[in-house]
């Protein structure tokens, strides 16, 4: 999975750098390339660690999270870079398409204690409803497996918060985006695949960190929460 993305990355000419970490060990077998670096853990770390451990090795103007089960449809970055440097967002991120076509859940509001107890009576979870090739959109939040930064910006941010372990640090960081003025972008007209694994509905461990996750994200962020222009 993780090399078909590293082989559709190498043919992105805005790509000039791809940070691959293998958070346990692991054979890939990578494509050969100047423009790939790897990073090998001693010990597994967290989602946001893992990346604040890789922009320490950018040197490119702009800085990419991006999961390994993520899948390109053609080149995203082109459109992405252009909207990002006309809106002036601290964060771009395409839209993101589910195997079989459906559009994902990467695009919501913020979540308050009000919304999760809705959205587990079966009401709205807080997601909005997006079209291929929809307007440049302004969300609340968007999900951590793509998100385009400056370099500058993610350093300004002082990068994702490493004491959410895995789940809301997406959250987490967009809040602090908007609570000093900068904002964030969906480009729905150019997407990308995600084969999520939902790790959280099948596995305790997961179930937990999400948890812990939520509590913190609430403790840290209670009260009024910005909001995005749409």
């Amino acid at each position: 999975m993780v090399v078909r993305l590293i082989e559709s990355l190498l043919m992105c000419g805005e790509v000039a750098q791809i940070i691959v970490t293998r958070n346990i060990p692991e054979a890939i077998q990578m494509p050969e390339s100047d423009r790939i670096v790897v990073l090998d853990n001693p010990q597994p770390k967290g989602f946001g660690e893992n990346h604040n451990a890789a922009f320490e090795h950018c040197t490119q103007p702009f800085f990419c999270p991006l999961n390994p089960d993520i899948s390109l449809q053609g080149n995203p970055f082109g459109t992405l870079l252009t909207e990002l440097e006309k809106s002036g967002a601290v964060i771009a991120a395409p839209l993101v398409l589910a195997p079989g076509g459906a559009v994902e859940d990467s695009v919501r509001r913020f979540p308050t204690v009000a919304s999760l107890l809705q959205k587990a009576c079966g009401g709205q979870d807080g997601r909005y409803k997006l079209k291929l090739n929809a307007p440049v959109f302004h969300p609340d939040w968007v999900a951590g497996m793509f998100m385009l930064f400056r370099s500058a910006d993610y350093a300004r941010l002082g990068g994702f918060d490493p004491k959410f372990f895995l789940y809301y640090e997406d959250v987490d960081i967009c809040v602090r985006a908007r609570k000093v003025g900068l904002g964030l972008i969906v480009c729905p007209s150019v997407a990308v695949i995600h084969d999520a694994r939902r790790d959280s509905h099948r596995s305790l461990r997961h179930l937990r960190w999400h948890l812990a996750s939520m509590g913190r994200y609430f403790l840290k962020h209670w009260g009024r929460l910005p909001r995005g222009k749409n």
